[in-house]
């Protein structure tokens, strides 16, 4: 069992657990029962940021039509349309030896699809989750539950991996956005 993290608590990853190089981040979520009467596609997204919190280009804007990025060190391993089933909706996997050293910060981000056509959002969310396990071995290592804090945001950061010297540490974010994906991309300085 991995380390429970609070909301904007950081933990060392790679000091704590030494020879870490490939991790797995599992995404998973549920949605509420409503009337709304059209189906939930939540989409996770991952963005390869500089020092200054932004993407450099297109490239390093991780996500279901976009899978790899980082020279081939993050990649997504795919879309699930529905939030299914138990356990992780989608992954995305890490090897934190082979990121570009211009890469500080790898945000992990879940949206809704369509949010504002459809009238959702993460209100009608519920056990929504980020965790990170180790690649190799499949042990959950840390995992953030981000509770129901949610009304009116269709996106959310969920946390980032970032480095800290040669160390490779977690931030359980936790912080929603209004604007869906387009804000998400505009803050991170795409377009």
């Amino acid at each position: 069992m991995g380390i429970n993290l609070s909301k904007g608590q950081k933990i060392d990853l790679t000091k704590t657990n030494p020879g870490l190089v490939n991790v797995t981040v599992g995404l998973g979520w549920d949605t509420n029962k409503y009337d709304g009467g059209k189906d939930f596609d939540l989409d996770s997204s991952v963005f390869l940021l500089n020092g200054d919190g932004k993407a450099t280009s297109e490239s390093d804007f991780v996500f279901y039509n976009n899978t790899t990025g980082g020279n081939g060190s993050v990649v997504h391993t795919g879309d699930n349309r529905t939030g299914e089933g138990a356990g992780d909706d989608e992954q995305v996997n890490v090897n934190l030896s082979t990121v570009p050293a211009s890469v500080e910060k790898i945000d992990f981000c879940i949206t809704i699809h369509e949010a504002e056509a459809r009238g959702q959002n993460f209100g009608q969310v519920s056990n929504s989750y980020v965790r990170i396990l180790n690649a190799d071995t499949n042990e959950e290592l840390i995992r953030y539950d981000l509770g129901e804090d949610f009304s009116i945001e269709t996106a959310v950061v969920v946390g980032e991996l970032y480095r800290h010297g040669s160390e490779w540490k977690f931030n359980a974010i936790g912080s929603g956005y209004q604007g869906g994906l387009a804000s998400l991309v505009q803050d991170f300085g795409l377009s």
